[in-house]
Order: structure tokens, then sequence, then C-alpha cells
């Protein structure tokens, strides 16, 4: 069965040199999500544009993100849990670092996003890297993210937010763990099987349509817009 590795960047991009672009160099079934202004972290919008690519990629997909992005792919892929294979989410960044609009500057006038993320265990495999000092997610949330969602933890020690600055370029490491996601899957059902036991969420009842909605009471105010679900 042909499969689709979905590489999620986040907030500000990752760069030639980031280990996310290296990752998407030596895979051949890998792409990069399109659609996404990196400098301004919308979950609504981002969400949008990776549940949008998973709609559009052949066959089974696994998520590759990173920080914000993985914020983004956890909403698309509960609204997608027949098409999403599995999950490595690598220094996910506090979702109480961000409000709807964007980042968080004063946690008194707004509320994190938290709220609007899957509050269980995907139907699929996960991993969720995390990093002692990590300046993005402290330890204690990472470990209470991984428990909610299921994800396996992987404790990395010392390595920042897992990016360039803290030396994360070439990563063998993250193709390895790739591997074990895909060994963890097994004979677990994917595609149209998958699709039987798991129906796509659309509409008011997805997990976007939520974001969405919150959104645009909030940029109303401000005079901007949503592009229109697909």
């Amino acid at each position: 069965m042909r499969q689709t590795v979905l590489i999620v960047p986040g907030y500000r991009g990752s760069g030639p040199g980031h280990w996310q672009s290296w990752l998407e160099g030596e895979l051949p079934e890998a792409r990069r999500v399109t659609g996404i202004d990196w400098d301004e972290p919308l979950l609504a919008r981002w969400a949008g544009e990776v549940r949008r690519e998973i709609d559009a990629a052949p066959g089974a997909v696994w998520l590759v993100a990173h920080s914000f992005g993985c914020l983004a792919s956890v909403v698309a892929a509960a609204d997608r849990p027949q098409r999403v294979a599995g999950l490595l989410l690598v220094a996910p960044a506090d979702p109480e670092r961000f409000e709807l609009l964007g980042v968080r500057a004063d946690p008194q006038r707004s509320a994190g996003v938290g709220r609007f993320l899957p509050q269980s265990a995907f139907s699929c495999p996960s991993i969720l890297v995390a990093s002692r000092n990590d300046p993005w997610l402290k330890p204690e949330a990472a470990r209470t993210w991984a428990e909610r969602w299921g994800s396996r933890l992987i404790d990395v020690g010392d390595a920042g937010h897992v990016n360039v600055e803290s030396g994360h370029g070439p990563w063998p490491f993250a193709l390895s763990l790739l591997q074990q996601l895909r060994d963890s899957a097994g004979d677990l059902p994917l595609g149209l099987v998958a699709a039987e036991r798991h129906a796509p969420l659309r509409g008011r009842s997805s997990a976007l349509a939520r974001i969405r909605h919150q959104t645009r009471r909030f940029l109303n105010l401000r005079g901007a817009s949503l592009p229109s679900a697909p």
C-alpha cells in the first residue's frame, strides 16, 4: 500500500538546516505541508491545512510534526482517524503558550488552546519526543500530554527545542523513531479497512469546526476572516 510521510514544521518553519528538512530529503514518500504562514501561528488555519494535506495524500499518512506543528497535527489527526497511521510529535509547543489568535502575550486576558486539543488517546500509535530543557514545553507537561494521547514518551535529555539552534540538523534518530512508529503499527488496519472502523469527522462534529467557530468570533472583532472550511 502506498503511504505518505507528511512533514509539519513548527512556529517560524523549518529551514534547510533543520532535521525535518533532512528527513524530508531522506524519504521519497515524504512531503511538506503547504499553505501555512509559519510566522502566524493560528491553530485553526494550521490544522485546516494539515487536514487538507491528509485528505489529498495518497494512502495512509504518517505525521512527523515539530513544535506548534504538533498542535495542528493532533487536531487534524483527530478528524481523520481513518487516514492517519501514526504520529511522531517532536518537542511539541506548550498549548498554554498560544491562544487562538497566535502567541499568548497576556495569560490574564486570554486562554490557551489546550482545551481545543484531543483529550483522549489516538486510535493509531504515536510517539512524543520531549527534551528536559525545552524552553517551549516543561517535562511535566510533556508527560501529561503523552499520557492523555496514549503516546510513547521518549526523553532525549537536554536537547533544547530539538531544532537547529540546539544542534539538530541531520538527525538519524528521527528516522529511527519513524521506523519504530511504523513497526509498532504492525497489522493495524489502514486505508479502506480503517475507514470502515473510523469515519472522518466533518461539519460541526469535527475538532477543527469548534476551533474555527471560536477563532472567527475573535477575528471578527479585528475585521479579519478565516478561509472557508473544505
